[in-house]
């Protein structure tokens, strides 16, 4: 008899644990995060925003299995400034960086503000940058001591050594220097193999880590000046050696895709591709194009923070999607955080979970408006629904004449707004005509817009100090 109900109760134990369901199969890992950032890309440098001689298969097969962002927007017209956005999802005022910042800076990003690569890391995972660095190059302010547990690649822009012998050099300060992790490991002047060598590095990440969730920082130096590019990309554009460059990072995205679909990480895995500015246009040839916006870098107008940008998470976001609601950087961090369930910063961020509006369950920013800003501290235009508004300022400008020539630049011209303009870009996308004075009320509000931030992130233009700004990292 004690027999018979011992027996009964083993085979209730078995049927009882084979229906429950296993740990593995109940929860999903988080989901892996990819961002690929290049530099001074031009909002018409894709396939499938409209280039009509660049060749981006790759790209423009990602945006058919994910969304098109028309509206997407740098936080800031130039390097150090846009990057720091992106990695901490705050205005750059805010962090007190404006610009780029040169070699042997004593300045770069603080410390103690927390990064995409620091707020995953305490959710487990897995951390790398291979690229461009550009905020800070003190050990201080190194990715090694942001939240990345991997780096390769250089701690600034990679034109900051002498270009042209015979001209003179540009930034004196040698050879460039290309990091592991804190170390030094050659000096670059030629930079022909770093795209294949970051896109290298990418792949093999991904490989050592898919059992594990990661967030991999993929920051292409290229297509800033100089241009560099392969020998298996070379004269393979009909746009020249900038075209080259494009299809080189197109490649570049196309092994990354690759990479995870062979390893069967491709549903859960967040993929984003976007640039830090508008080209440089007084490069010409040797630059992008932002048609058919107005201006380039350097500017708070169109052509110099609105970006190319395309998401794919086929899991989680449906297919072929165009979507045109402004959206910038900084909203990038408080997304991945609500993805990965992860802590927000302590610190104040500017950015917002934009994820409904990339699943199509929202059709309005969860923002009033998105704050423009160039050149240490000014406060330049404010995107206000469908309008922008520019307060008077001096921008820089080719005024109509061509760029540079065989990687030399032309000198820019300066224009000012004398007086405050509004652009309606749902039917002015090149913002051709000024319709200020046919919207007065417009202009108030954003006007009544522009005070409010200027109380907390200042501006040098009326010589107003934010009451919301925070230190920047700094060394003796």
């Amino acid at each position: 008899m004690i027999k018979k109900i011992l027996l009964l109760l083993f085979i209730s134990m078995c049927v009882l644990s084979c229906s429950l369901p296993q740990t593995g199969q109940q929860t999903q890992k988080p989901p892996n995060i990819i961002i690929i950032f290049t530099d001074d890309q031009g909002y018409q440098d894709v396939g499938c925003y409209g280039s009509p001689d660049i060749a981006t298969p790759h790209l423009d097969q990602m945006a058919k299995e994910g969304i098109l962002l028309t509206d997407f927007y740098a936080a800031q017209a130039v390097c150090s400034a846009s990057r720091a956005a992106l990695m901490t999802g705050c205005y750059p005022n805010r962090l007190g960086i404006h610009g780029a910042y040169m070699p042997n800076s004593k300045k770069g990003l603080n410390p103690s503000e927390t990064t995409i690569a620091e707020m995953l890391k305490a959710e487990g995972y897995a951390t790398a940058v291979y690229g461009k660095w550009h905020l800070g190059d003190h050990p201080s302010f190194m990715p090694n001591k942001q939240g990345f547990d991997d780096y390769f690649g250089i701690p600034y822009s990679n034109d900051m050594w002498p270009l042209h012998p015979q001209q003179g050099p540009i930034f004196d300060f040698g050879p460039l220097p290309l990091y592991e992790n804190e170390t030094i490991i050659d000096s670059l002047r030629d930079q022909s193999l770093l795209t294949t060598q970051i896109t290298e590095r990418s792949v093999e990440f991904i490989k050592k880590h898919k059992t594990q969730p990661f967030f991999l920082y993929i920051a292409h130096p290229q297509p800033h000046v100089p241009l560099f590019v392969s020998d298996k990309f070379k004269g393979k554009s009909k746009r020249g050696l900038y075209g080259d460059v494009i299809m080189e990072i197109d490649w570049s995205v196309g092994q990354v895709l690759t990479t995870l679909k062979e390893h069967n990480l491709d549903e859960n895995t967040l993929v984003i591709f976007t640039s830090d500015n508008g080209p440089w246009l007084n490069y010409g040839e040797h630059a992008g194009s932002a048609y058919p916006l107005r201006e380039g870098k350097g500017t708070a107008l169109e052509g110099g923070q609105r970006e190319p940008c395309i998401i794919r998470y086929p899991s989680k976001i449906q297919a072929g999607r165009r979507i045109d609601i402004p959206m910038m950087a900084i909203d990038i961090l408080p997304t991945i955080a609500h993805l990965t369930k992860a802590t927000l910063p302590t610190n104040k961020i500017d950015g917002k979970n934009i994820w409904d509006i990339w699943t199509g369950e929202a059709i309005q920013s969860p923002h009033e408006a998105y704050y423009f800003y160039y050149r240490q501290n000014e406060l330049h235009g404010i995107r206000y629904g469908k309008w922008k508004l520019y307060f008077p300022h001096t921008y820089r400008t080719l005024n109509g004449r061509a760029g540079g020539t065989g990687g030399l630049p032309v000198d820019y011209e300066y224009h000012t707004f004398e007086k405050i303009a509004l652009y309606d870009l749902s039917k002015d996308i090149s913002e051709t005509t000024d319709v200020a004075a046919e919207h007065p009320e417009v202009v108030a509000k954003i006007q009544a817009i522009g005070d409010s931030i200027r109380a907390e992130l200042g501006d040098a233009l009326m010589d107003k100090t934010g009451t919301g700004t925070r230190a920047v990292g700094q060394v003796n």
